[in-house]
């Protein structure tokens, strides 16, 4: 089986002043297509920092990090924002929606580059929202909206364009548990229903649980790579998902 997303020897130093803090070192891994990947860890264990350079929004001071076959950490800029559009998506804690947007205009965004018209753009946005539960927000702005819905027509917006690759960053961090859960449950259902392969940093066990894969990082280095046993693993789903819809 091919790896979707796979780094060879991954290490990254910054200098501070004089300082060399290794933030990821020796890192060796290989996530699967479709596979619903949980990056774990204390704080500074170098959770981000290894989302970053797999998304390639940070270059490694060596090693390799390839996704879909592609060296994506030799890539130019230019390059690498046509590779994102064409295969990655990306939810983020803060949202990082548009304020001057409705929400359909905000999911509608990554399929402005694909060169479609705006109305069927729009079309496909409010689609996606009802898929989310937010028919009725499609033409609300995000101050309009709780950070629940919010995070949902983010979702939305990562999913639109069915990515190879999807990345999170704690994006349940600034939500309460009762939400948290719910919107979990929708990343997953739409990650499965697609194909997606997912990659989530989260300092949740609960989240991580539910995972077709747990990576653990200490200090820079992964000390946990563990696929989780099916029948376990479905029977969290189901019972996160009988949680949410009651």
């Amino acid at each position: 089986m091919t790896a979707m997303v796979l780094t060879k020897g991954l290490r990254k130093v910054y200098r501070v002043g004089k300082e060399r803090v290794v933030a990821l070192a020796d890192i060796n891994l290989e996530i699967f297509s479709g596979e619903i990947c949980c990056i774990v860890g204390q704080s500074g264990s170098g959770k981000s920092t290894l989302l970053n350079m797999l998304a390639g929004l940070e270059k490694p001071t060596k090693g390799g990090v390839f996704v879909a076959g592609e060296k994506v950490s030799a890539m130019d800029e230019n390059r690498l924002a046509i590779f994102r559009q064409e295969n990655l998506g990306f939810v983020f804690q803060s949202y990082n929606l548009l304020p001057q947007l409705t929400a359909a205009e905000n999911v509608a965004l990554p399929l402005m580059f694909a060169g479609m018209s705006r109305k069927e753009r729009l079309s496909a946005a409010k689609r996606e929202l009802k898929h989310m539960g937010l028919a009725d927000r499609a033409g609300h702005k995000p101050m309009e909206m709780s950070g629940g819905q919010q995070q949902r027509v983010g979702i939305a917006r990562a999913f639109i364009a069915k990515p190879k690759v999807i990345f999170a960053d704690e994006p349940t961090g600034n939500l309460d548990t009762h939400t948290t859960k719910q919107v979990l449950s929708v990343m997953l259902a739409q990650a499965e229903k697609y194909g997606i392969t997912f990659v989530m940093v989260t300092h949740e066990p609960e989240l991580a649980d539910c995972g077709d894969r747990i990576v653990t990082l200490l200090d820079g280095r992964v000390v946990g790579n563990e696929l989780q046993n099916d029948e376990v693993k479905r029977k969290r789903r189901e019972a996160l998902f009988a949680e949410v819809s009651t």
